[in-house]
């Protein structure tokens, strides 16, 4: 065969290989975009490109797909279910307290559901796997307990780190929008 045919030939396999890999990455990308919703924007943004981020929200994923994460029992679920609604009802003398009690009871959720809960960023990360879209709100409702000890929260404030709360704490608990209290 003449050079130019190898030529030909080499250079259609390695187009071929270049549109597959290009494929394949597209794929993953578009995988971990629907997968993570905007935890991947923000993700994006915080680790400074699309590649970095790409690798640590896969690399949250194989730790997530490592821990022994399961439902809570109904017994359980009842139990957590009272002592959210004692909080909120809490909320309206000890804005405080009850702020404090909301951060606790979530944190203890997550222990009995099998998350580890020894560090706040990686909580929040092993949450976005499970729970992208209400991540954000668990980092706020956490960014809020913390300006509260300080005292540099208002009742406001309080008020919206215990909507945020709710919304994990539901997923948590595997509670439908029909079933959630208060």
């Amino acid at each position: 065969m003449d050079t130019w045919i190898w030529v030909v030939i080499i250079v259609v396999l390695l187009a071929i290989a270049v549109a597959a890999f290009v494929s394949a990455r597209k794929k993953k990308s578009q995988g971990l975009q629907e997968r993570f919703g905007p935890e991947y924007d923000r993700t994006i943004t915080e680790s400074g490109g699309r590649r970095q981020a790409e690798s640590e929200l896969a690399e949250r994923e194989k730790r997530r797909s490592e821990l022994d994460i399961r439902p809570l029992d109904p017994a359980s679920q009842e139990r957590y279910v009272t002592a959210w609604t004692e909080a909120q009802a809490r909320f309206v003398d000890d804005p405080s307290k009850a702020l404090s009690e909301a951060d606790t009871l979530v944190q203890t959720v997550m222990m009995e559901r099998g998350y580890p809960v020894d560090n706040f960023d990686q909580r929040a990360s092993d949450i976005s796997v499970d729970h992208p879209q209400v991540v954000e709100d668990y980092r706020a409702a956490h960014g809020i307990s913390l300006a509260n000890e300080h005292g540099q929260a208002s009742t406001e404030d309080m008020r919206q780190a215990m909507v945020h709360y709710r919304s994990l704490f539901a997923e948590l608990l595997e509670i439908r929008d029909d079933d959630r209290t208060g």
